[in-house]
């Protein structure tokens, strides 16, 4: 290669690092990512503190990652780069047949898996019925759709060793779910399960508890968005798949609604369906409203128990479907929530507690504050 077009090359990429970055000068800071829906970090506030405790240089080094001219752009070609390569994988999700994205489960340690179990055993001297329903995640109900030599481990064995070291009754979630695998129980862009899926846990629930299985044909079926991106979309740069449509089973009377408790004493009352919410990207919030610390359901339904849910927010599409069978539904998120279980199952007179977790959440929970 001669001096001149070495020159030339050098001077082409010159101009395109100089205008990049006069790009990135230019153009106004976001405070949020639509595509991957977060929080991105704006320009830090300078301070000699924060220089020399090295704060200022890791959120600095965070707000050029995050503002840089084109970011989505990127993400998603370097998602496709990897997928040309025969990967099939990015950030650690895989895309799989039929446009399904799938997380693999990495199984906790033993010990891990046995203090979750024992934090929720805690619970076996509050005098009312505790019950312990762990959900199993795409990995594993569609592990056979990952590619071959996908790090994925036996989500049923987490379970099934979770069940046999707890004192709770537990409820099989996985054998109902299974049975319904190649409906549409779970969003193919997103972790969650769908209403359909939900509804199907909530019936296995209900017959646990001696309750009435709900038959689906009584309920109203709508499809209220047909663009939801979820969060393993968001995470993994794969944009370009098709967006999941959302159909929910309208099971709760309109006179139900939840009251939001934040832990800065703030409140709000909502409908357990909230279609402003459709709007936005984390169209989940469609259900209850979103993630909180604490929330109370006033079903409407009079002379029934009441009934406390330590959950995720798998929760929050299932608890619809439980409105006719308690007068109060509390859910209780314990990765924000820092008050006494025991002490709130007494003062508000719960008659049953539900532990409703994903298998890979209550494995990872650190939160457990049950006493």
């Amino acid at each position: 290669m001669s001096k001149t077009t070495n020159r030339i090359i050098t001077a082409l990429f010159s101009v395109f690092i100089g205008g990049f970055f006069l790009l990135n000068l230019l153009l106004p800071d976001k405070d949020f990512s639509e595509k991957e829906n977060r929080q991105l970090q704006t320009l830090p506030k300078f301070s000699f503190s924060s220089l020399f405790s090295g704060s200022f240089a890791t959120r600095f080094e965070s707000y050029c990652s995050d503002q840089f001219a084109g970011r989505d752009t990127w993400i998603e070609t370097k998602a496709g780069a990897e997928l040309a390569q025969g990967k099939r994988q990015n950030n650690g999700v895989f895309l799989c047949d039929g446009g399904r994205l799938i997380e693999p489960f990495d199984a906790p340690e033993e010990d891990v898996l046995a203090r979750a179990v024992q934090a929720a055993d805690l619970l076996t001297d509050t005098g009312v019925p505790v019950s312990l329903a762990l959900i199993p995640t795409t990995a594993q109900l569609y592990a056979d759709i990952l590619p071959d030599g996908a790090p994925n481990d036996d989500q049923q064995a987490v379970i099934n060793s979770a069940y046999a070291q707890t004192a709770l009754e537990t409820i099989d979630l996985s054998s109902t779910l299974t049975a319904h695998s190649n409906e549409y129980i779970f969003y193919r862009t997103d972790h969650h399960w769908t209403s359909l899926g939900a509804y199907y846990a909530a019936n296995a629930l209900r017959s646990s508890w001696g309750l009435r299985e709900i038959d689906k044909d009584t309920l109203t079926q709508e499809t209220v968005s047909e663009d939801f991106c979820g969060t393993l979309y968001s995470s993994s740069g794969f944009f370009w798949i098709a967006p999941d449509e959302m159909e929910t089973l309208i099971a709760a009377p309109e006179k139900s609604s939840v009251t939001r408790y934040e832990t800065n004493g703030a409140e709000e009352t909502l409908p357990l369906y909230n279609y402003d919410k459709l709007t936005i990207k984390d169209k989940y919030t469609f259900f209850l409203g979103g993630n909180i610390p604490r929330a109370v359901v006033d079903t409407g339904t009079e002379n029934a128990p009441s009934l406390l849910i330590l959950r995720d927010s798998y929760a929050d599409s299932l608890v619809p479907f439980l409105t006719d069978a308690f007068s109060e539904i509390h859910l209780i998120d314990l990765r924000y929530y820092t008050g006494s279980v025991k002490e709130y199952i007494a003062e508000n007179a719960i008659d049953r507690v539900l532990l409703l977790y994903s298998t890979d959440n209550f494995c990872s929970d650190s939160s457990f504050r049950i006493f």
